[in-house]
């Protein structure tokens, strides 16, 4: 057990370190579920307990000031609290999602009462021109600020809250249960809804209208639509680059008639 719950605050530490390798989608659950059935001796089910968390986080992005739950902790405790005790995928859902949102109040301390020493430490360091002491509080600050405040919430909470939860799933009658997997099944579509929000507007509503004829009414595969949306994004794009260039060579010299664009 105690090994098992290093290992998984080790897991979530990664996830939460993403940026130091780029957009990496580290910290996306797919990745984080799969990487916690590893630890727990069950991949299969880490993987699909992943997806489903992925859906239902599908829109948690920080926008502004708006800070989402703090997916991490949740799709890792969700996931590896799920496999020890056997049960089934909303219990991933009724973990995951509370555990994401009071960890993310934990991150929130952390990162107003740890992490601005170490801001102002490295503005000391750049009014200097020291660049490696503004590079080194950049990941200590991050590290003690944010990292390994994640990762110890997931290493005790795995490790004190397992038999605990095993408990409280004995004690969740068959009612709340089935409403559970309700709710499972409508919070992709939130999920979905939040990532929409975000992209929709009347350029791209034509594309997705298109998608849900061609899915609903024609009976095509997702991956068959992904396939049409991708060639005809790259024909749009070679029209849009043919049309922009015009003016450009009507300045240069003039278009005869014959040219074909």
């Amino acid at each position: 057990m105690i090994v098992q719950a290093i290992l998984l605050g080790l897991v979530a530490m990664l996830g939460n370190a993403e940026y130091l390798l780029g957009t990496s989608c580290l910290s996306r659950p797919l990745v984080m579920g799969a990487l916690t059935g590893i630890i727990m001796g069950d991949i299969p089910t880490g993987v699909m307990l992943g997806a489903t968390l992925e859906l239902a986080f599908m829109g948690s992005f920080s926008i502004g000031a708006s800070i989402p739950p703090e997916m991490i902790s949740g799709t890792v405790l969700g996931t590896a609290f799920t496999i020890s005790t056997g049960s089934g995928l909303e219990t991933a859902l009724t973990i995951g999602i509370p555990v994401a949102s009071l960890v993310l109040i934990v991150k929130n301390v952390g990162m107003v009462f740890i992490l601005p020493p170490f801001v102002h430490k490295a503005d000391d360091y750049a009014a200097k021109g020291d660049m490696a002491g503004v590079a080194r509080m950049h990941f200590l600050g991050g590290f003690f600020g944010v990292n390994l405040i994640i990762g110890l919430c997931v290493a005790i909470g795995f490790y004190a809250g397992g038999p605990a939860v095993q408990a409280l799933l004995d004690m969740i009658p068959e009612w709340v249960s089935n409403g559970l997997q309700i709710t499972m099944g409508l919070l992709p579509a939130i999920g979905f809804a939040l990532l929409l929000k975000m992209i929709m507007n009347k350029t791209v509503a034509c594309f997705f209208i298109a998608g849900f004829a061609l899915s609903t009414y024609l009976g095509i595969p997702t991956t068959g639509i992904a396939i049409f949306g991708a060639v005809v994004a790259v024909v749009l794009s070679q029209i849009q680059q043919k049309l922009n260039a015009r003016p450009a060579l009507a300045t240069e010299g003039g278009m005869d008639d014959d040219d074909d664009f």
